[in-house]
């Protein structure tokens, strides 16, 4: 093939500055959480990625790449997660401005995933979508375990109650969700293009997708026993709710909201409902317990756990013997402070507080009413894998949590949307007790079968289903997914190296004759 271009004409971009185009990233970024919990504009969730595909695609210089991802991901972050403000300003103390800084910090640092991504797109890769959609899941998944993970804002959560949709979640997870979501918006480009082969093929994910979803294959089963729950949401504020003056207090609020409720199967109490470790009040357990099993109920309740020197975010269920869960997944600088060790040798730093210690990551279910609960403490469901593991042998799930940090923002409801994925990915009930809300039971399609209005003191009242049986994604977990992504990762790579030597060797015009 012979060619006249010259090598500075074949790179091509959009035309427009390159100030404009950051914009563009970012305000793409920053749209994204419409997509979410409370807005469920999930076509947004195809949108935003699509954005930042067509700004890729028409961009041949790596280091503007990555800063087109860097801004989308900042956009991502500082709009779709500011709901840390309310916890680092009005709870943390933080001043006004030291708060916003710090919240620009995190969203720069969790931008970088958009970024690299990006870099790595055009500087590496063929310029189709199969390989975008691959590296998307990629760098989601990544967000899961690099440096503790932040499992925040993936595409696929958007999907989470579009039932012509999410009968992909049982099969793949949500990085399934997510993949077929960037897939079909960056073949929506190409297809502007009159490339509609990309196209054809997303149609063709959607409409199988499609058709599971309307099928609704029984992957897990009813065991057809039932357990009657009563979830209690205190409503403690999060500003009293660990002065040790408000302590009586909180658990005379406790104990007057379940006073009807003993004689029901199970009663539940939220994450550290008892704001006091196990071993200070053991006579105080001892009692409620004995009441419990007198009227013919379990009692669960989260709490500060101590065990030989050792102090966990745990959750104690009283049931025919006294069983304990201890948290996985800790949230830096909230639960424990990273490189703590390293950090107390430096001179004229005063000491630093002690800091929960991580559970094992095989903990069995607890055993209540003879049924077995899968336990995640709140932050920690947010990471699909943990939440896949505990689900092993278990009838229903159960998080606790204590969403008070937070406020009114969007962050709690974005938290509850995050528990109906895993009913789904898992094929179980789900059961979640919260302080301040949402205190919900979830059903194993990850529909709300009932809920409380947030900041009410008030009690849930209804009944858990148990199920046997295991989902696919419950069996393989995202290996699946990511391999195939890696696969056309690596495909395209290979794709695009061989173009590259290939247009090498082509004879082209110059000046002074035909050469190599």
């Amino acid at each position: 093939m012979l060619k006249a271009t010259s090598a500075h004409q074949t790179k091509t971009n959009s035309g427009l500055p390159i100030g404009i185009l950051l914009l563009l990233a970012l305000a793409a970024g920053a749209m994204f959480s419409l997509a979410l919990a409370p807005y469920y504009l999930y076509p947004i969730a195809i949108i935003s990625p699509m954005v930042l595909y067509a700004l890729l695609t028409v961009e041949h210089n790596g280091r503007r790449a990555f800063w087109l991802g860097q801004f989308y991901g900042f956009g991502t972050w500082a709009v779709g997660a500011f709901w840390l403000y309310t916890s680092i300003h009005e709870y943390g103390g933080i001043p006004n401005y030291l708060a916003l800084i710090m919240i620009g910090a995190m969203a720069f640092i969790m931008g970088l995933f958009h970024g690299v991504m990006s870099w790595v797109f055009v500087r590496f890769l063929g310029r189709q979508p199969l390989a975008f959609a691959g590296l998307w899941v990629l760098q989601e998944w990544l967000k899961t375990w690099l440096l503790t993970g932040f499992p925040w804002l993936f595409v696929g959560y958007a999907f989470t109650e579009v039932t012509w949709l999410n009968g992909l979640a049982p099969i793949t997870g949500v990085f399934g969700l997510s993949f077929l979501a960037v897939l079909f918006g960056a073949a929506t480009i190409e297809l502007f293009r009159h490339r509609g082969g990309y196209m054809a093929i997303a149609g063709l994910l959607a409409i199988a997708t499609s058709i599971i979803s309307y099928v609704a294959p029984a992957w897990t089963k009813p065991t057809g026993d039932k357990l009657q729950v009563s979830l209690v949401q205190g409503n403690i504020p999060q500003d009293l709710k660990w002065l040790a003056e408000y302590r009586l207090e909180s658990l005379n609020i406790y104990a007057k909201l379940t006073q009807s409720e003993w004689g029901r199967d199970v009663v539940i109490w939220p994450e550290a409902a008892i704001p006091i470790f196990q071993d200070e009040i053991a006579p105080l357990l001892a009692e409620i317990s004995n009441h419990a099993h007198a009227s013919g109920s379990s009692w669960i309740t989260g709490i500060p756990y101590r065990e030989e020197g050792r102090l966990y975010n745990g959750v104690m269920s009283f049931d025919d013997k006294v069983d304990v869960y201890r948290k996985q997944n800790l949230v830096p600088f909230g639960e424990y402070i990273p490189f703590s060790g390293l950090l107390n040798i430096l001179p004229n730093l005063p000491g630093l507080p002690e800091s929960f210690s991580k559970g094992d990551a095989n903990q069995a279910p607890l055993s209540i009413k003879n049924k077995a609960a899968g336990v995640a403490i709140c932050y920690e469901v947010a990471y699909p894998d943990t939440t896949r593991q505990n689900a092993k042998n278990s009838d229903f799930l159960l998080t606790v949590s204590n969403d008070a940090w937070f406020g009114t923002s969007a962050g709690p409801l974005q938290h509850l949307q995050m528990v109906q994925m895993r009913s789904l990915e898992n094929g179980r009930w789900f059961v979640r007790a919260t302080n301040n809300g949402v205190t919900a039971i979830i059903n194993e399609k990850g529909r709300v079968v009932s809920s409380l209005p947030q900041f009410v003191p008030a009690v849930l009242r209804g009944e858990v289903l148990g199920f046997v049986g295991s989902t696919p994604y419950a069996i393989l977990g995202h290996y699946p997914i990511l391999v195939v992504s890696v696969l056309l990762i690596l495909l395209s790579g290979v794709v695009r190296l061989t173009a590259n030597h290939s247009s090498s060797r082509e004879k082209h015009y110059t000046a002074n004759g035909v050469r190599d």
